[in-house]
């Protein structure tokens, strides 16, 4: 026996930080991988973050997780996506060398105390009492532990479908946990199959860039990580090209070899990264589909053509990609292909990421429907962090919808469930003014620290910062009249009368520089803490708004309904609502309502019952 207090099996995203929070908590932790060499890989593209996605990164790093140091620490191209639009909106990502990202997800790893790497397959779960109490592996060696993290991503299940060819694998060349998928399927619990795929990987060097447009890496200075300092990588450019009519041709002649329509996968995909078939036979009316070429490494001469994912013949690829400007020479080093994975159904967990039916074990990443390194990651850290306040008798951090996309994740998996691959967009966000990209810091750090989730030198910044922000309040609450103003050419009315300084960041053409004759030239050099001190208090009447909304929701979430709440015992509730709330086991009232279809009279019903129950 080799005992444990948790065990993750799978050394992705999700089990790399599912893994590096338990220990950092505290608790002693196995890190279970196939393959230690692969742990941290990027399966599929060499990018981190995008729209939603960069929110949930910046959210892992203010946790003090992986992902976002790593992602500087490989980052050969740095795009801010939407960046024309407000900061609620924008998607920080950046384009990493494979090899690099891997190396630095590893070092952290290395240097993380309590914290053992074990290779080998998670050949079963152990059970005791009802509860998942160890994992024994292939070559019979058991595992002991309070909990279990699965984060096995493509791999419970998996098989790889390209053309006429089928393989078993999670990725390719790489095995597959058959076993473990066979003994969940016998637990009884509800599976279903998703499908994900990725496109054919190209030698750049038979690629004519000369031909192409380029998309420069950003100048600005910014970072995914605070810890990060400066930029570490010299940038290169990515460039675009586009499918055309004769692409189209190519594909729709090949799409009787196609698995996805031959049959072979019935499966759903991710509906925001559809296969090129897709979109052709989709899309019919469009002449095209842009292509990016990004560059897989410093030292790599693989490009990955980001937008035609597919599952075509191997033969039928090659021809596909040689239709495109800039591409008519270009050799196939990697053929794309699809894989079809286990899927356990998110409504069977708790908002913990625990499954009900076996207490113990926690699921993160893809194995809960999930599309995306980010969305990994981010449930990796939260199923993590969850399994060592569990086991170590702490309180996790509080996580909700008004203070992170993290729970706004959980909370969409827990309460709808997936009907195709789950991907993080901040329309998804009711709060999404507050869950700005650039201050996930302030809005999460304290919570991790509150729950030991969080390092020394992360803990050391955060004091920093804090100090720096008490410095900016201070500064902005000083006063000033419009006639002030005015006369130092700020675009203002005379007659507006006199208001802090913070007041008047919210009237058009005022800025901070605009305002440096009222403030001490001692305030901190610190770019991103001041855009945000700014960006405060912009939003500061919005925010105020969503105050008011933020308590209405916590008085119903202060009503709680929990796993054996009795919905066919209330009064009023039709059978399609205890059926659609039986589905969903809603912990609270307010996550009750963001149930599909539950109708007000069911709310108010529900409302009812749970204050007969808690009086």
């Amino acid at each position: 026996m080799h005992p444990f207090d948790i065990i993750v099996v799978g050394g992705g995203h999700a089990g790399c930080e599912a893994a590096a929070v338990a220990a950092r908590m505290g608790a002693r932790t196995a890190l279970l991988t196939f393959d230690p060499a692969q742990l941290g890989a990027m399966s599929c593209n060499p990018a981190i973050g995008g729209l939603g996605k960069g929110h949930l990164v910046r959210e892992v790093d203010a946790l003090d997780g992986l992902m976002g140091r790593a992602a500087d620490a490989a980052a050969i191209h740095y795009r801010m996506l939407n960046k024309s639009k407000g900061s609620a909106v924008q998607g920080p990502r950046i384009q990493a060398d494979r090899k690099l990202f891997r190396r630095a997800v590893q070092a952290m790893l290395e240097r993380q105390d309590r914290l053992t790497v074990v290779a080998g397959e998670a050949a079963a779960l152990r059970l005791a009492g009802g509860r998942v109490v160890g994992v024994t592996l292939a070559d019979g060696t058991e595992l002991t532990a309070a909990a279990v993290v699965l984060c096995t991503g493509t791999f419970l299940g998996g098989t790889l479908f390209r053309g006429e060819e089928r393989m078993v694998g999670g990725r390719i060349g790489e095995d597959s946990a058959q076993r473990l998928a066979a003994q969940l399927r016998e637990a009884e619990l509800p599976m279903a199959r998703l499908k994900t795929g990725t496109p054919p990987r190209l030698d750049g060097r038979t690629i004519d860039w000369a031909v192409l447009e380029e998309q420069a890496s950003d100048l600005d200075a910014w970072t995914m990580s605070p810890l990060t300092t400066a930029r570490v990588n010299p940038q290169v450019f990515c460039a675009i090209t586009r499918t055309n009519s004769r692409s189209h041709d190519i594909i729709r002649g090949g799409l009787h070899r196609s698995p996805l329509f031959t049959g072979a996968i019935g499966a759903s995909g991710p509906r925001y990264c559809p296969s090129i078939e897709d979109k052709i036979h989709r899309f019919a009316d469009r002449d095209g589909h842009q292509v990016f070429l990004e560059p897989e490494g410093l030292d790599s001469a693989l490009v990955y053509p980001n937008g035609i994912s597919t599952s075509l013949p191997a033969d039928v690829q090659l021809a596909l990609v040689r239709s495109m400007r800039g591409l008519e020479q270009v050799e196939i080093v990697t053929a794309g292909y699809a894989v079809e994975y286990d899927h356990v159904d998110p409504r069977a967990l708790r908002p913990s990421l625990e499954l009900r039916a076996l207490p113990g074990l926690y699921c993160a990443g893809q194995i809960n429907g999930t599309t995306g390194y980010e969305e990994a990651a981010a449930q990796g850290l939260v199923a993590g962090m969850n399994a060592a306040a569990a086991v170590l008798g702490r309180e996790p951090a509080a996580l909700d919808r008004a203070n992170s996309y993290l729970a706004v994740m959980i909370d969409d998996l827990t309460l709808h469930g997936v009907t195709e691959p789950y991907r993080m967009l901040t329309a998804r966000a009711e709060y999404r003014l507050r869950l700005r990209a650039n201050n996930a810091g302030s809005r999460l750090t304290p919570l991790g620290l509150a729950c030991g989730a969080v390092g020394p030198e992360r803990a050391a910044w955060f004091a920093r910062r804090e100090a720096g922000r008490a410095q900016f309040d201070q500064a902005l609450s000083t006063e000033a009249s419009a006639a002030e103003l005015a006369r130092a050419g700020l675009p203002v009315r005379t007659d507006t009368g006199r208001l802090p300084l913070r007041e008047w960041l919210r009237f058009s053409g005022v800025t901070l520089d605009g305002l440096a004759p009222w403030l001490p030239a001692d305030l901190p050099a610190d770019a991103e803490l001041a855009a945000e001190v700014v960006e405060d208090a912009i939003y500061a009447p919005y925010l105020v708004r969503q105050e008011g909304e933020l308590r209405a929701l916590r008085a119903g979430e202060a009503l709680p309904l929990g796993d054996t709440f009795a919905y066919g015992a209330v009064p009023g509730l039709s059978r399609e609502m205890v059926e659609r709330l039986q589905s969903a086991r809603p912990a609270t009232l307010a996550d009750a309502g963001r149930v599909p279809g539950i109708t007000p009279a069911a709310l108010a019903a529900l409302l009812v019952q749970a204050r007969r129950q808690a009086a």
